[in-house]
């Protein structure tokens, strides 16, 4: 009984504690925050194969962090090469899209503290044999990749897998992460650059299709985007300690990267 008590005193203890936290976040009254996305990069947030509908870590992030400052949120779709300018021009309150935080970003919008902070993998075929790193695939002028404009993937690809040349023809642009794994499939390219956690999410429900080679190339944290100056980034990043603090941020985590197949 003794050691029920303890325990049961102890967890009274964090619950309190979490309450707390939640109490000291600001009110936003229930004010309206229209987030923009794109809805093509698993598991981070992507349209359900099998209902259409819209989920990801992001969009269960943003319901928390909603509940949490007392907030509505209404998402608008978007393509990643659009968002940052209509987001920096005020068209939108936030964007989430996996968003790496970069300083020439930063001339543009604000950054939220960072949510997440991943590395930078290559994704291939499962049966790619041809080469095993980045320094391999550099080698071989005939082997090709695909990547969005102006995206992480595509710069490290540019500056740290080739020449340093941006229009260098052996990368493939495409306008959605998703059509670059495809290509990746189909055999029209021959490596993706990918963070690893959508990469490990490809991966797992790809039944042997695709895998993860060489080392990561460097790392990369995501946050939020903002126009300059909004006040909303003292709340988010309120709500995001908040959730950091009492692990939430470790579940969603588990339940997208460890627990969850994509299109299962």
């Amino acid at each position: 009984m003794k050691l029920f008590a303890t325990v049961a005193l102890a967890a009274t203890a964090a619950f309190a504690t979490i309450a707390s936290a939640a109490a000291d976040l600001p009110d936003l009254g229930g004010r309206e925050i229209v987030v923009v996305t794109e809805n093509a990069y698993p598991p981070l947030q992507f349209v359900d194969p099998k209902t259409g509908e819209a989920i990801g870590w992001e969009y269960d992030a943003m319901a928390e962090i909603a509940k949490r400052l007392n907030a509505k949120v209404a998402y608008e779709n978007i393509s990643w090469d659009a968002m940052i300018p209509a987001v920096s021009e005020g068209q939108f309150d936030m964007g989430m899209t996996g968003i790496t935080i970069r300083d020439d970003r930063k001339e543009k919008v604000d950054f939220s503290d960072p949510y997440m902070r991943s590395e930078m993998v290559m994704l291939v075929r499962g049966d790619e044999s041809r080469f095993t790193d980045a320094k391999g695939f550099a080698a071989d002028p005939d082997l090709l990749m695909a990547a969005q404009p102006g995206t992480t993937p595509f710069y490290v690809g540019v500056y740290e897998v080739l020449d340093g040349d941006e229009a260098n023809p052996r990368i493939k642009l495409m306008e959605t992460f998703g059509a670059t794994v495809q290509a990746l499939r189909s055999g029209d390219v021959d490596m993706v650059l990918t963070d690893g956690t959508a990469g490990n999410g490809y991966v797992a429900a790809s039944d042997g299709g695709l895998k993860i080679i060489g080392e990561p190339l460097g790392t990369e944290d995501f946050g939020f985007i903002f126009p300059k100056g909004s006040d909303l980034v003292g709340p988010i990043n309120a709500a995001i300690q908040s959730m950091k603090d009492d692990g939430t941020i470790d579940a969603l985590n588990k339940k997208w990267f460890l627990d969850f197949k994509i299109g299962g």
